[in-house]
C-alpha cells in the first residue's frame, strides 16, 4: 500500500511522464518535417 505522499508523488510522475511524451512526439514530428524539406527537389 503506497502513503498518500508516496501516490501524490506517482500521480505528478504520471503526469510528467505523459508531458514528456508529447514533447517527444512534437520534436519528432518537427525533425521528420525538416528532414522532408532538405530532401532535393
Amino acid at each position: 500500500m503506497l502513503t498518500s505522499s508516496e501516490q501524490n508523488e506517482l500521480v505528478q510522475l504520471r503526469r510528467e511522464k505523459r508531458r514528456l511524451e508529447m514533447e517527444n512526439e512534437i520534436l519528432r514530428r518537427a525533425a521528420a518535417y525538416f528532414a522532408a524539406e532538405q530532401l532535393p527537389k
